[in-house]
């Protein structure tokens, strides 16, 4: 049971329950191929390219093209989170925070749809006909940081990266960055200028879309060594498979005096499924 309860009593507080900031769910799942999973494992079945076959006399063999076939497997973890409000603590609430409560672990569970995301970007991957083998991130798609923070030339040769290995321009494309880098872009005289982007979002003081990339804010991606691994990618350049979407129960634990129990659970897991529709991008920070 949380023991911090009591600050909510009438007798010290207001009648509301406050949610204090933090991100509210997650900001990548919609940005990524999301598949539901039965099983221990899911496995995506790929196909690679081939090339066709010049015909240099009349009426010869007709060729048999083999088409390459892979796979990529994701294994989905279990969470689980659990809060107990005591039955004599709810009397003493102008509301119930259970609600609040339940709303608060949501978000828990939408950050750690974003962890798993962000750190299968550019980890390991698992490939094979039974998911054994390893695959690790190419470093041809990792931008140094040596250019300091994020800057218009990154932002291009993400998409040059993109572009050079062919990865379908239809499919639509993120980049995910912190807002140290947000604010490097917005001090960028050409990336404010009416002359280089009609982004009306700069209005707000935000930069929405550019250069084809829909950009998203995060604060969860990675930081060592005091470089950011800011991320681009094609949006079916990543997969977050779901055993068990976000569940949440709210029942009386008799074994408990009566108290009740915010429970929430899921069951998710992910994996970059095409190490060319992923770019790291590396910003220094101080």
């Amino acid at each position: 049971m949380s023991t911090q309860i009591t600050t909510a009593m009438v007798e010290q507080y207001k009648s509301n329950v406050q949610l204090l900031s933090q991100q509210m769910g997650s900001r990548l799942a919609m940005c990524v191929r999301k598949e539901t999973i039965k099983g221990k494992n899911g496995f995506f079945e790929q196909i690679g390219a081939t090339a066709a076959v010049k015909r240099t006399t009349r009426h010869g063999d007709t060729p048999q093209v083999d088409t390459p076939h892979s796979r990529r497997r994701v294994t989905p973890i279990d969470y689980d989170w659990a809060d107990l409000i005591d039955s004599l603590d709810d009397t003493k609430l102008l509301i119930s925070p259970a609600s609040k409560y339940a709303v608060n672990a949501a978000a828990a569970f939408g950050r750690a749809q974003d962890d798993a995301i962000i750190e299968a970007a550019t980890g390991t991957a698992y490939t094979g006909v039974a998911g054994g083998t390893s695959t690790s991130f190419t470093s041809g798609n990792i931008i140094a940081s040596t250019s300091g923070s994020m800057t218009v030339a990154k932002i291009i040769e993400a998409k040059r990266l993109l572009d050079a290995a062919e990865v379908d321009p239809s499919i639509p494309r993120y980049l995910a960055m912190n807002a140290t880098a947000m604010a490097a872009l917005l001090n960028l005289e050409k990336l404010t200028s009416s002359d280089y982007t009609t982004v009306k979002a700069l209005v707000q003081g935000e930069i929405d879309t550019w250069m084809g990339f829909k950009f998203i804010l995060s604060e969860r991606l990675d930081l060592t060594s005091n470089e950011r691994s800011c991320l681009a990618w094609a949006e079916d350049g990543i997969c977050l498979g779901v055993g068990e979407d976000i569940t949440t129960r709210i029942t009386e634990r008799d074994d408990k005096n009566y108290a009740l129990q915010v429970y929430v659970n899921m069951s998710i897991g992910a994996t970059r499924m095409e190490e060319a529709k992923v770019v790291k991008i590396l910003t220094a920070e101080a």
